[in-house]
């Protein structure tokens, strides 16, 4: 028993020593380390080259789109909220000519340009509107245009080239209104050829259409007319879906109810949807001014009235200036941007930026931030559409 603990312990001892000199032998055969000398450390022949960050095209899950007028200040817009911004107007002459409002439209028009290209948003050119620079409603001048087939192509040259020259991502088109099934057909040709020659250089074609609702009787009105074919052909149709006031006589409260909006959306979900036309090209136009109750006072802006007091933010009406004003607050145009989205709409439509809240109480900050945070509408993310 004595016997077999001593080899046990000789064991141990011997393998404890051949660890010993195992360890030894590998540290006198590892090569040295080399200490560093200090200096100066040589330079790199090739000098790096700082490269541009990609170019990011921004991809909300819904648009925003927001028209500002030619002689506002495009350095108070913030760009970061917005999609889209479509700069109002370019003039169409009876030949086929565009005009803008001198060399201050045309340097706002660069301003917005460039400072919407920091935020990745993409700038559209509107021709038409409501007034003509050269006096009266833009109707008849934009009806000369397109009812002939050598003035409609010039007109679309004309904005082609117009949209090349200055970096311009697309052309709206708001013929204020089409009256007849001839205007119709005219606006839709119109509409087709201008869309070729856009889609063809990558840019968007929009148009901006009535709400074909009675503000009053909430029944399809007949007022104007439009070819639904025609819809095939654009990226976006903005939905103005305000200035209800002048239905069947003079109610300031009409202006753009919640009701009227309902049968709006409904209508043109049921055109769509009836015309197999995908119903992620309407955009519901909403709007950021008050109607007066007296017609003989001036609306007034959304802006103006949170100045006058931020409360009124979530109220729809206000007495200003000896009357009553109609409006459409933040709570409902939370509710109109949920039930753009409920339909299936491509998202939301501002007239007019320059008349939005700043700070907290902006309009365009509810309809942003409502799209966000929609449970049916997917996070924003940026994709590279250029890398440099």
């Amino acid at each position: 028993m004595k016997k077999g603990k001593l080899l046990l312990a000789l064991v141990i001892v011997l393998t404890f020593l051949g660890g010993i000199y195992t360890g030894i032998q590998f540290s006198s055969n590892e090569p040295q380390k080399k200490t560093m000398k200090t200096g100066k450390v040589p330079q790199s022949v090739i000098n790096p080259q700082t490269k541009e960050l990609p170019l990011v095209e921004k991809v909300h899950s819904k648009v925003v789109i927001g028209y500002i007028q030619d002689y506002r200040d495009p350095n108070q817009v913030d760009y970061s909220q917005l999609t889209h911004v479509i700069f109002s107007f370019a003039h169409p002459t009876k030949d086929g000519g565009i005009l803008l409002n001198g060399n201050s439209a045309l340097k706002n028009l660069r301003t917005t340009v460039a400072k919407a290209k920091k935020s990745h948003t993409k700038v559209i050119l509107a021709v038409g509107g409501w007034f003509h620079i050269n006096g009266g409603e833009s109707y008849p001048y934009f009806k000369a245009a397109i009812s002939n087939p050598v003035s409609r192509s010039k007109l679309v040259n004309e904005l082609t080239s117009l949209a090349d020259r200055e970096n311009l991502n697309g052309i709206d088109i708001d013929f204020e209104h089409p009256h007849s099934k001839e205007d119709a057909v005219n606006l839709a040709a119109f509409v087709k050829q201008l869309s070729v020659q856009l889609h063809s250089k990558k840019k968007e074609l929009s148009v901006a259409v009535n709400a074909k609702i009675n503000a009053a009787t909430l029944t399809e009105s007949g007022y104007v007319q439009y070819e639904p074919s025609m819809f095939n052909d654009v990226d976006h149709v903005n939905i103005m879906a305000y200035d209800g006031q002048w239905d069947d006589g003079y109610n300031a409260a009409n202006l753009s109810p919640y009701p009227f909006t309902e049968k709006i959306v409904n209508y043109w979900s049921q055109l769509f949807e009836g015309q197999n036309i995908s119903k992620e090209k309407l955009v519901l136009g909403v709007p950021f001014y008050a109607q007066p109750k007296d017609p003989k006072i001036k609306q007034v802006s959304y802006g103006a009235i949170i100045n006058q007091n931020p409360a009124n933010a979530n109220r729809d009406t206000v007495n200003m200036n000896g009357t009553t004003y109609y409006y459409n607050g933040a709570a409902t145009m939370k509710k109109k941007t949920r039930l753009a989205l409920d339909h299936g709409f491509g998202g939301m439509m501002i007239w007019e930026l320059g008349l939005d809240a700043k700070g907290p109480d902006s309009l365009t900050s509810s309809i942003s931030d409502t799209i966000d945070k929609s449970a049916n509408s997917p996070v924003k993310y940026y994709t590279v559409v250029k890398a440099q």
